[in-house]
This record gives structure tokens, C-alpha cells and sequence, in this order.
């Protein structure tokens, strides 16, 4: 019995030593980072079904970007976002009386929406809270991406080596890819119906399938924490590998009009950048500041506004402080990790395409420029204005056979549509009183056609907050060194 009990003891006493020895020198702790969705971030949402213009109106979205949280994809594109219309608001006073004079008495509202449900692709559902938004002047485009060609084989060591960086990269702008292929106006068919219907003095409101939101959150969303291996941090902030692409949304509004050379103007990541072995260089949320370099205003005659903007700065998240201050940097990381330990340091990018939050497409050019484009039909629907003038103008006297004049001509058509161009349907109505009217209409409207087709101002390139842009990250050589006792240059990557 004692002999039992001695063992009992020291097996008691073995380990409570074993479990008192110190861990591993070669183990490394692993810091957690929590996934989060912070505040202001917005929901890149568009309807699924047309949605009438009331209040209680119930409204389905579909996310239509998927949402990151640090180095990871929290929200997937294609999840449901559930909400209502809260209520309706009258549009501005000039928005108002312009669409009289086109023959809309349409009381005109904006309706504003409140998304309070998220359904995740596997059924489960995220309260939710975000401001009211009234919807983008922009469609999703059901068009399928296009396909890239794919690329002859390359053979040998150098010619694999080099395919397979060419491979990462295109991947990544295929990922980032161009908005302007995703997100395009209505189509022609909509336009003709939206014209015809926007023509009836009376008609219904509604919003449009297709029709995009950003819904920012007011409330941050959580999907909990992961543990992140100090392996993983090694590469960031480092530079981007050259022509890599970013996806970013702008927090500083620019317009042509009003900004001006100098401006700062700062982004911030929607997605992580990765290399090409995919380990983290930046992840979501860092920070890219720059100013714009060009700022043209719209002129006359259809002089469209021009904006240019470089991005010159890297300011990481302070997560990534934290996690590196959390644990111990493993052997093999340490000799991978940048010379520069900071949270900001310099780079060199600019746009390689962009989001128009006006009413015109926008196109970006090779260096970054940024100019509205105008559609050029604005000709055909001049010149069909003057065609129509001319016609319901035509109000000469008929002739018989013989050449003999029988009376004044009634030109029904023809003032139909003359009061139609200057008034819309009620002018198609009130053309009928008299010959003159219809005329009177008419040339109204072609007046304004030329007006609006040829003299007036061009559009402006506007981007509204959260409007989302893709950065191409370039490679900025190295300062030449000077001769004689110059100043050492800084290098690219080095601390501001």
C-alpha cells in the first residue's frame, strides 16, 4: 500500500515539473487578428428586381464585390442583402422644373434605402445597418467578361520563371479588373423605354434592376478572429511587384470643376495585394495617398473636364503594428522581412481604370488621365430635332391635282411630333389646338436639341466617396548620385 502511494507521488511530482519547463525556444506564438468589417465601409450592392417607388417597398440586392477583412474574403459577391425603401423625398427645386418644361408633371421623388438583412451563400443571416442610400446613376451589366487569349507555352527554366510572373500578374488585374467592363449604363432598349415612358405628363416611379448602391455601414460587422503566422508577415510593406494591380475605393471626392493641382487625395484598399507565391504585401484597409497633378474644367461646345491623380505614399493599417509586436519574428522570416519596419513609406502608381459616379462614362488613358466621354448620337438626335421642326413647321396650303390651292394643310403628324420634341405628350395634345403651336413646339425643342448636342458645356469627371478605382503599381528607378558632396538618395521603399 505505501508502495503504491509512493508512485502515486512521483508521478504527481514528474508532471507538475514536465508541465512547469519553459516552451520550446524554436516555437513561435501566434498573434490572432479579429475579421472585421469596420464602419464606413461600404456594401457594393444592385437590385435584383425592378422596385416601385414606395414607402415599405421590400428590396433584394445582391453584393456585387466581395468584402475583405485584413488578408481574407469575409463576404463573398452574390450574397443577398435584404431592406426597404424608409421613405420617399422630393428631387431638387431645378431638377423639378426642368422636367416640367419637358412635359413631366410627375410629382418626382428619390427613394432612399435602408438594407437591414445579410444572407450569407450558406443560409446564414448578419443583421444589418447602413445609412440610407438613393441609388448610383449606374446598371450592372449582365454582358459576360471577356476572355483573354491564352499565351503560347514558354520552354526552359528562364522562359517558365517569366510566364509564371506573367501569369500572377495578369491574374491580378484580371481580379482587379476594369470597372468600366462590370459596370456600363442602360442598355439601348432601356433607354427607349425609359425615354417613352418618361414622356407621359403622368407616369410611375420606380428603380430599376440592375441599379447599384453602396451602402455604408454604420454598424461594423464581425466574423471573428484568426490566427496569423509571423511567416505571413514577412513581405509586408514591401513594394508591389510592378504593373501588380490594386482595387481601391477613393475617401476623397475629386471633380474637375472644383478640384484643383496640388489636392490631396487618398484611397484606401477593398482588397489584399499578394505576390505572386501569394504572401501578403498590403493588406485590405492600407492606406494610399497622393495629389492630383491635373484638373481641367468642362467648356463649351462640349470640351469635356480632364483630372489626373498619382498616388506617391503607403500608410499600412496599425494592425499590422500590432501583430508584429505580438510575437517574435521566425528565423526564416526575419531574413525576408523589408528593410523598412514603419507603417508609411513611399511608392509610385497610378490609374489604370476607374468608376464614374456622374452621368458619363469615364476614360482612362495610359499615363492615368482621366476624361468624361460623350456618346456621339447627340449628332443623330439633333439632327433628327431639325427634321422634326421642319415637319410640324410645314403648314403651306394643299394642292389639287391641277396645281390649284384647296386650303390650309391640317399636318396632324407633324405637329404631333413637334409638340411631342418641345413638350412631350401633353405638347403632342396641346399641338393640336393649332398649326402654329405645334410649330412653336417644334422649333422649342429643336432649339434646345442644338443647344444641348452642340454649344454646351461638356461633362465633368466627377468620383463621389467610395467610388472605386484600380492602381497600377509602377517601379521608380533609382536617383542617379550626384557628383561632388551630394545628399544620399533615399530609396523607393525608405521611411518619409
Amino acid at each position: 500500500m505505501h508502495a503504491r502511494v509512493g508512485i502515486f507521488v512521483y508521478v504527481c511530482f514528474s508532471l507538475s515539473g514536465i508541465s512547469a519547463q519553459p516552451p520550446v525556444q524554436g516555437h513561435v506564438q501566434q498573434p490572432e487578428t479579429s475579421l472585421a468589417v469596420p464602419a464606413g465601409v461600404p456594401l457594393r450592392l444592385y437590385l435584383t428586381r425592378r422596385t416601385p417607388k414606395r414607402t415599405g417597398a421590400v428590396v433584394e440586392a445582391k453584393v456585387l464585390d466581395p468584402v475583405y477583412a485584413f488578408d481574407r474574403q469575409v463576404i463573398p459577391a452574390g450574397a443577398v442583402a435584404l431592406g426597404k425603401v424608409n421613405r420617399l423625398q422630393p428631387i431638387p427645386r431645378w431638377q423639378r422644373v426642368r422636367a416640367i418644361l419637358g412635359g413631366d408633371f410627375t410629382p418626382l421623388h428619390r427613394a432612399p434605402i435602408e438594407f437591414t438583412t445579410l444572407v450569407m451563400p450558406d443560409g446564414k443571416r448578419l443583421l444589418l445597418h447602413t445609412a440610407e442610400s438613393p441609388g448610383l446613376n449606374s446598371i450592372v451589366s449582365s454582358r459576360p467578361p471577356r476572355k483573354q487569349s491564352s499565351p503560347a507555352p514558354s520552354t526552359g527554366i528562364l522562359g517558365t520563371g517569366k510566364q509564371q510572373v506573367k501569369d500572377a500578374i495578369q491574374g491580378q488585374i484580371d481580379r482587379a479588373r476594369s470597372i468600366s467592363d462590370t459596370i456600363r449604363g442602360p442598355n439601348k432598349m432601356e433607354k427607349l423605354e425609359d425615354y417613352l415612358v418618361a414622356k407621359l405628363p403622368y407616369h410611375p416611379q420606380y428603380l430599376r434592376r440592375g441599379t447599384r448602391f453602396d451602402a455604408e455601414l454604420l454598424d461594423p460587422l464581425s466574423f471573428g478572429s484568426v490566427p496569423m503566422p509571423p511567416a505571413s508577415l514577412a513581405l509586408v510593406g514591401t513594394q508591389p511587384q510592378a504593373d501588380s494591380v490594386a482595387h481601391a475605393r477613393l475617401i476623397t471626392p475629386l471633380n474637375s470643376f472644383s478640384s484643383r493641382p496640388g489636392e490631396k487625395v487618398e484611397a484606401v484598399l477593398a482588397e489584399p495585394v499578394f505576390s505572386t507565391g501569394h504572401e501578403l504585401i498590403l493588406p485590405e484597409g492600407t492606406r494610399v495617398e497622393g495629389t492630383v497633378v491635373v484638373a481641367r474644367k468642362a467648356r463649351l461646345f462640349h470640351r469635356s473636364g480632364q483630372l489626373r491623380f498619382s498616388f506617391k505614399e503607403i500608410q499600412l493599417p496599425a494592425e499590422v503594428a500590432r501583430l508584429r509586436a505580438a510575437a517574435p519574428v521566425a528565423p526564416v522570416a526575419a531574413e525576408r522581412r523589408p528593410a523598412q519596419e514603419g507603417l508609411q513609406f513611399r511608392t509610385e502608381a497610378n490609374l489604370q481604370g476607374a468608376e464614374s459616379t456622374g452621368r458619363t462614362p469615364l476614360k482612362v488613358d495610359s499615363e492615368g488621365g482621366v476624361k468624361a466621354t460623350e456618346s456621339k448620337t447627340r449628332f443623330l438626335a439633333a439632327a433628327v430635332a431639325v427634321m422634326i421642326a421642319r415637319r410640324a413647321g410645314d403648314n403651306d396650303a394643299g394642292r389639287s391635282a391641277s396645281g390649284q390651292a384647296t386650303g390650309p394643310n391640317p399636318n396632324v403628324g407633324g405637329r404631333t411630333l413637334g409638340g411631342g420634341l418641345g413638350f412631350g405628350m401633353l405638347g403632342s395634345a396641346m399641338a393640336q389646338t393649332s398649326p402654329y403651336v405645334g410649330a412653336a413646339f417644334g422649333y422649342y425643342g429643336m432649339a434646345w436639341a442644338l443647344y444641348s448636342a452642340l454649344i454646351a458645356r461638356g461633362s465633368e469627371v466627377e468620383f463621389g466617396r467610395n467610388a472605386m478605382v484600380d492602381i497600377r503599381f509602377n517601379t521608380r528607378p533609382e536617383p542617379a548620385a550626384a557628383k561632388g558632396p551630394a545628399r544620399k538618395a533615399q530609396p523607393s521603399s525608405g521611411h518619409l
